[in-house]
């Protein structure tokens, strides 16, 4: 598999097993690497993933190794150059990387529909959205598709003119929308639910858009069919027998999936200039 030079800013965690499972047919090598997309700060990132990929690799016998990158754009960069074996990314991205990168939905969360909301400080007077005709409104990044992807095109839909500020992370936009940096900003309900008590109890969500098909975990071609299907029982075990890991990155279940279950996302018909979604960047990505 292609694999480039770790960078500093990608952090890094290694989950040892304890135990091999007895049906894992493990890949040489024995570890793989895990990429999250980064709406979070990395630190954060790695406790809510961290025992989960630890049981992960309990129970397929091999090493899952946490990545992520400084931003969104960097990590999409890692994706257009098949850098991890295994990714959780957002339903853009799967419809562009399955494609161009050879990566493989196996999973996705249950009983959910990704919606991108709208945020601004409670009590702000926007007038159905009208108030920030004019304004900078904060996102994560061009690519970011709940959070800037469907909230852009819901402000373009209603002919109002704005200046995006893109800041890296959905804690970002919640920080600048509550500390009044900009009068409002996109995000996802998972992650602002997520966000710090004290930074949400300032803030409403003032718009909600339509839901589709949510995150994939998406394993690269490269990895194995085989063991593809070892990850994806693995996972549908431990939403079954530790649903505390899954509540732990946020979500209440995992359920398996399937290529065709991002046809929504591809229904929209946007091209890759439109998505925003970097094809290359500063990113050096993870390597073995």
């Amino acid at each position: 598999m292609k694999r480039l030079v770790l960078a500093a800013f990608c952090a890094s965690i290694s989950f040892t097993p304890i135990a091999q499972a007895e049906t894992a047919v493990p890949p040489s090598p024995n570890v793989l690497t895990f990429g999250i997309v980064p709406q979070q700060s990395a630190s954060r990132l790695a406790r809510m993933w961290g025992p989960l990929l630890g049981e992960l690799s309990e129970r397929t016998g091999v090493t899952f190794r946490f990545k992520t990158t400084k931003d969104i754009p960097s990590f999409e960069a890692c994706l257009a150059a098949g850098a991890y074996d295994v990714a959780y990314m957002n339903p853009m991205h799967y419809t562009i990387f399955a494609e161009e990168s050879a990566y493989r939905a196996v999973a996705r969360q249950s009983q959910k529909r990704l919606k991108g909301v709208i945020v601004a400080r409670k009590g702000a007077d926007l007038d159905q959205l009208q108030g920030l005709d004019g304004a900078k409104v904060a996102f994560p990044s061009p690519g970011a598709f709940g959070a800037s992807i469907l909230t852009r095109a819901t402000l373009n839909d209603r002919d109002i003119v704005f200046e995006p500020a893109y800041v890296k992370s959905h804690d970002s936009v919640y920080r600048a929308v509550a500390a009044g940096l900009m009068p409002a900003g996109g995000g996802v309900t998972r992650t602002f639910n997520a966000v710090a008590p004290e930074i949400r109890a300032q803030l409403e969500v003032v718009y909600e858009t339509e839901g589709f098909t949510p995150h994939a975990i998406a394993v690269h071609d490269d990895v194995g069919s085989a063991f593809s299907g070892e990850i994806q029982d693995a996972l549908m075990a431990i939403a079954a027998e530790k649903p505390e890991l899954v509540k732990g990155v946020g979500m209440k279940g995992f359920e398996t999936a399937q290529d065709a279950d991002w046809d929504d996302v591809r229904a929209l018909g946007m091209s890759r200039d439109e998505t925003g979604i970097s094809q290359a960047g500063d990113a050096v990505c993870p390597s073995d």
